[in-house]
């Protein structure tokens, strides 16, 4: 049982969606100009039934200018695209507003995916709304706020030992089977929604930027790319935007890879990072991603974990934004680089924050400014009004 399949029966790697751009009525923006921001503004260059499309008003997230971060990254201008204002908080959203419609037009009997949590929480809403039935096969250790979500919205939940990449193993050798069809990142429609992250950043930028953008399964940063190099074609930008791919030091295969300049990507058994959403160590669009790095000019940075959650305080505090840490690597990511000079300081940078902070609730990474405790009938309240003084002088330095 194939339903379109995801992988190439000669090459072995993965399909590709490919439009005929010359069959696309766009000629320039002001076809979207009517139109209510989100996914399906941008309904020509995404080819599945728009009448049957399975949606939740995903995308239209906000891009928001934070200069107070920027002081501390050490850039002129930066940008934080918020994807964590999905309908269940993540990115995911978008691809599977896609993937779902083709679901529903290929009539499928079910759908199921491997996943750290998004990809779950995403799949068991979105299939809820479509009616079809939904299996997530989730690791140990997958981040509680995400598997509430799937199991919230109905979804049979499979917990499996191991990490990501045995669940996902265990999704393709059931999948058949099963008669489900796989919805991760493999499946070539999920990217068809992720790619308008790329149109919506394009339209609301129009001088020259950097995106940096975290990595787990390289399927985000591949549909970007793809997204971008279509508009590209269909000469509604000049030119696109360096893709810089943002991994953590126990999860960094593809980063490594890309450092090293190699054509070879070498699996990491067991990974491990605090940001959950990207510990992955067997990345299946790593050659998707690498012709998005190589055809940007872009590359990769690594960041550590301490160098993620101090990232995710910042952008809380200084901005305050909440994101979940893999969110964070991209901030981390474009830190690094300016301080090792790969990027300048007066470039314009777009960091995309792919999920939400109370994704990941781990009240272990953030220790509050000031614990008080008083008896409600003390009326001697000194010890506050001290530290409420000395907060707002830190505020104002």
């Amino acid at each position: 049982m194939n339903y379109g399949g995801y992988i190439c029966v000669k090459c072995g790697d993965l399909l590709d969606v490919v439009l005929d751009l010359d069959e696309v009525e766009v000629r320039d923006w002001r076809v979207f100009n009517d139109r209510a921001r989100g996914v399906w503004r941008y309904r020509e260059l995404i080819p599945v039934d728009y009448s049957r499309r399975v949606t939740l008003s995903e995308g239209g997230t906000p891009l928001i200018e934070c200069n107070r971060l920027s002081k501390w990254v050490g850039l002129k201008r930066l940008y934080i695209k918020f994807e964590g204002a999905n309908p269940t908080g993540s990115f995911k959203d978008r691809g599977m507003t896609v993937a779902i419609t083709k679901a529903l037009e290929l009539n499928v009997k079910g759908v199921i995916c491997a996943s750290t949590g998004n990809t779950a929480a995403s799949l068991a809403a979105y299939s809820a709304r479509a009616g079809l039935p939904c299996i997530t096969v989730i690791p140990e250790g997958a981040a509680l706020g995400k598997v509430f979500q799937a199991i919230a919205h109905g979804a049979a939940i499979v917990r499996i030992r191991g990490g990501f990449d045995q669940a996902l193993r265990f999704v393709f050798s059931k999948a058949e089977e099963l008669g489900y069809y796989i919805l991760n990142s493999v499946n070539a429609w999920r990217l068809e929604g992720q790619k308008t992250l790329g149109y919506e950043i394009a339209e609301e930028i129009k001088n020259e930027y950097s995106i940096f953008i975290p990595v787990g399964n390289c399927g985000n940063i591949a549909a970007v790319w793809k997204g971008l190099t279509e508009l590209k074609n269909l000469d509604l930008i000049k030119d696109a935007p360096r893709m810089i791919g943002v991994q953590a030091e126990g999860s960094s295969p593809f980063a490594k890879m890309i450092k090293e300049n190699s054509e070879d990507l070498q699996p990491i058994d067991n990974p491990e990072t605090i940001a959950s959403a990207i510990r992955i160590g067997r990345p299946v669009n790593w050659k998707k991603a690498l012709r998005a790095v190589r055809e940007s000019k872009g590359g990769a940075v690594i960041v550590s974990d301490k160098e993620i959650l101090e990232a995710q305080t910042t952008i809380a505090r200084l901005e305050g934004l909440g994101v979940e840490p893999a969110s964070a690597a991209s901030i981390a990511g474009a830190k690094k680089a300016v301080e090792e000079g790969e990027v300048d300081p007066d470039e314009t940078v777009v960091c995309i924050c792919t999920g939400h902070l109370l994704k990941d609730p781990n009240p272990e990474l953030f220790r509050p400014k000031a614990l008080i405790e008083i008896r409600p009938e003390d009326e001697k309240l000194q010890e506050l009004t001290k530290i409420v003084s000395n907060l707002t002088i830190q505020a104002t330095d």
